[in-house]
């Protein structure tokens, strides 16, 4: 059965997991990006301006989803544990 504390562990686990990707992926796109850029403009046939728009919405909504299901709920289970 999981217990309070295995969950939050879990919790604290997956976001630590997810903040770290998130750095990992800002700074490779922010360090990498004509390197990034043409790759990707190849592989999908997107412009390599409209990749920035891109690149952004895709960290934009990865924080926000690593905030609502990762970090939101250990900082709940941390309270009531």
């Amino acid at each position: 059965m999981i217990t309070i504390p295995l969950l939050t562990k879990l919790f604290g686990w997956a976001s630590v997991i997810n903040i770290t990707y998130l750095i990992l992926a800002t700074l490779s796109i922010t360090f990498m990006k004509g390197t990034m850029s043409a790759l990707h403009s190849k592989m999908f046939g997107i412009d390599e301006k409209a990749l920035d728009s891109k690149y952004f919405d895709f960290l934009s909504m990865y924080k926000i989803a690593t905030l609502v299901f990762t970090i939101s709920p250990y900082i709940a289970l941390k309270i009531i544990g």
